[in-house]
């Protein structure tokens, strides 16, 4: 089942990644759906490609994505698909090659197989739980920075325009970038040494990043330092950390802090 998983995401991953390279830096519609939340027909596209992948190799399974409306039924599944078409939709739409398509394969709540794609840049991320991490089918791994002082952590663009990042900048060095799910695919391939958001995060948002930093080594677990399990009946999560698991429990005291 897991190399059947595996397969099947790839190839919806590439696939719905073709769809998307032929909106970006086009005309398309742009909606909204919600503060700060657009909606682009790339990710609907992408979707709609995705589902008929996915589904098409596991009819049995329940599915999950933001571009889709929720069904409870996901909840009596033992698998289900958790997938975000285009995590970054702002960072598509700005023309910033900071998205990815998303798509984890959830066995019993734990994240088995995971898939995260960024089509501009040709990177493909891939995750079996036990079988290690992978960028473009080549081994990854996590940093070895054990000293929080002056560690690489990546911020979202929109919490640091709001100022929400200054407090950690005596500390930490702060880059922001976006899309929750390349942060995690840069954490896990050792490009920054962290990153953690103070703010709700989605089941779709995290679920595959969490596989792809466990699996080169590092740690991902919420505010409170438990382990995540996802299709939950709830999809929004209070925020996340993940490190290179050296660093984990001095960021862990380091965000239970409070504000000033």
């Amino acid at each position: 089942m897991i190399q059947q998983a595996l397969a099947a995401a790839k190839e919806a991953a590439h696939r719905a990644g073709e769809v998307i390279l032929s909106y970006y830096n086009t005309s398309y519609e742009v909606q909204s759906k919600g503060a700060d939340n657009p909606v682009t027909t790339a990710d609907l596209a992408a979707n709609r490609v995705l589902r008929e992948i996915l589904l098409a190799a596991f009819p049995e399974a329940g599915w999950l994505s933001e571009e889709s409306a929720d069904d409870a039924a996901r909840l009596r599944h033992g698998y289900v698909w958790i997938i975000d078409p285009i995590d970054g939709t702002k960072e598509f739409i700005q023309g910033i090659d900071e998205f990815v398509v998303v798509v984890a394969f959830v066995v019993q709540q734990q994240v088995t197989v995971a898939v995260t794609y960024n089509p501009v840049r040709r990177e493909l991320l891939h995750a079996c739980r036990g079988q290690g991490a992978f960028c473009n089918d080549q081994p990854i791994h996590v940093s070895a920075t054990s000293h929080l002082p002056g560690a690489l952590v990546l911020a979202s663009r929109s919490e640091t325009s709001r100022g929400q990042w200054e407090r950690f900048r005596d500390l930490l060095t702060v880059r922001p970038m976006g899309s929750i799910a390349y942060k995690l695919a840069q954490v896990a391939q050792g490009k920054c040494d962290m990153t953690f958001s103070l703010v709700p995060k989605n089941e779709w948002d995290i679920c595959a990043g969490t596989l792809l930093v466990t699996e080169a080594g590092g740690q991902v677990t919420d505010l409170q330092g438990q382990p995540f399990r996802f299709n939950q009946p709830e999809t929004l999560r209070a925020g996340l950390i993940a490190t290179n698991g050296h660093l984990h429990d001095q960021v862990l005291r380091l965000t239970q802090e409070p504000a000033p």
